[in-house]
């Protein structure tokens, strides 16, 4: 074949781009399960450090294994609920297959849509901590988070933040800042206020108990961050509602049985 014609050139060219893409789709396929690990490890080390189990960087530097036998051991349960509160679904919180809902955005959607679809992850631990997510968009990209709430289903225990591209220094502090994470520590989701919660510039010389100053310079961010807080906190205000209710009826059981 003449290498300096045209049709040397294309079958040349073919060649090459077929083995090219061989190669990274068996590149892909070999790495997929280990990225799928990193991103469940990831996602358990963000849960348990709202759930103050451990500082975030201690939980990632053990490593996924001891990352998911240390969420196993204190899980009590997960599941999903809907939009009124009501269970949907068995989370599995076994070590060896252990589900987590880490793709968001498809429930961030459902939310604003009012959707019957919502599937709402909700961990409850054995410290009597309930975790949910958040989901929002910042300035950059999106950001997300887990908040962790104490047994009366609206004190909050804890809170970690994560983002894609916010601003270094300014926004990506809602991350890279501990001191912003304690803020939410012992705040309280105002589920019958007008405002759940109150993430914004001064917010704090209210004194009201859920209220947290914005990040000084992050503007935006902070903005993306309070609205994804509120939207995904009054997602969940059905479920913390009927479980709140739930305790009270079991511990009138208990005195009742008690007298």
């Amino acid at each position: 074949m003449n290498t300096n014609s045209n049709v040397y050139t294309v079958v040349y060219t073919t060649i090459v781009v077929v083995v090219v893409a061989a190669v990274l789709a068996f590149a892909a396929m070999q790495f997929k399960p280990r990225q799928i690990a990193n991103v469940k490890a990831e996602t358990l080390s963000q849960m348990m450090a709202a759930a103050q189990l451990g500082q975030k960087e201690e939980l990632s530097a053990m490593g996924n294994d001891a990352v998911l036998a240390k969420y196993a051991e204190n899980i009590d349960k997960a599941f999903t609920v809907d939009l009124s509160g009501k269970k949907v679904r068995d989370l599995s919180t076994d070590v060896n297959d252990i589900e987590v809902i880490d793709n968001l955005k498809p429930q961030d959607k459902n939310i604003k849509a009012a959707s019957a679809n919502a599937e709402l992850p909700v961990y409850v631990f054995k410290s009597g901590v309930t975790v949910i997510p958040i989901y929002g968009a910042g300035l950059w990209g999106p950001v997300w988070g887990y908040a962790a709430f104490n047994a009366d289903g609206c004190t909050l225990a804890g809170a970690y933040f994560d983002h894609a591209s916010e601003t270094p220094g300014l926004g990506a502090k809602i991350k890279d800042e501990p001191w912003f994470r304690e803020k939410f520590i012992g705040k309280k989701a105002d589920f019958e206020g007008e405002h759940i919660f109150n993430l914004s510039k001064n917010a704090e010389e209210s004194g009201a108990d859920n209220a947290i100053d914005a990040i000084s310079g992050a503007t935006m961010t902070s903005k993306g961050l309070n609205e994804a807080i509120n939207v995904w906190f009054a997602a969940y205000k059905p479920y913390f509602k009927a479980a709140a209710a739930a305790a009270v009826a079991v511990e009138q059981t208990v005195n009742e049985q008690e007298d």
